[in-house]
């Protein structure tokens, strides 16, 4: 069992920042894949990005690429998402995800576990 809890959410204007973190704890040996998905209102949860624990490479939806970072901290169990030139369209309840791989990454019918979520709300 992996525990996910996320934080860093907030209030912010359109063009500014925020770091979103997921600390995960439990069963946390670093072999699983990592993911942030969202949700806005009266929408289906969709795919951010993604990154292994282990590993580099990274994938983004078209949508935030060139804005958002996906990282993590292997010696504290954290996941983050660096978000910058943040628009009123990235309002939504951002998930961070935890799967063992074998299925689409961009899925989060793949995602076995995942935290309770953290609110962005950007203001135009």
């Amino acid at each position: 069992q992996v525990q996910l809890v996320e934080s860093g959410g907030g209030l912010v204007q359109a063009g500014g920042s925020l770091r979103l973190s997921c600390a995960a704890s439990g069963r946390t040996d670093n072999s699983y894949f990592m993911a942030w998905f969202r949700q806005a209102p009266g929408k289906e949860r969709e795919f951010v990005a993604f990154k292994a624990w282990r590993g580099s490479q990274t994938y983004y939806a078209d949508s935030v690429k060139g804005r958002f970072t996906i990282s993590t901290d292997n010696a504290k169990n954290t996941l983050y998402l660096q978000m910058n030139s943040l628009k009123p369209e990235d309002t939504a309840v951002y998930y961070c995800a935890a799967y063992g791989g074998g299925a689409p990454y961009y899925s989060d019918s793949s995602y076995n576990y995942w935290g309770q979520g953290t609110q962005v709300t950007v203001s135009s």
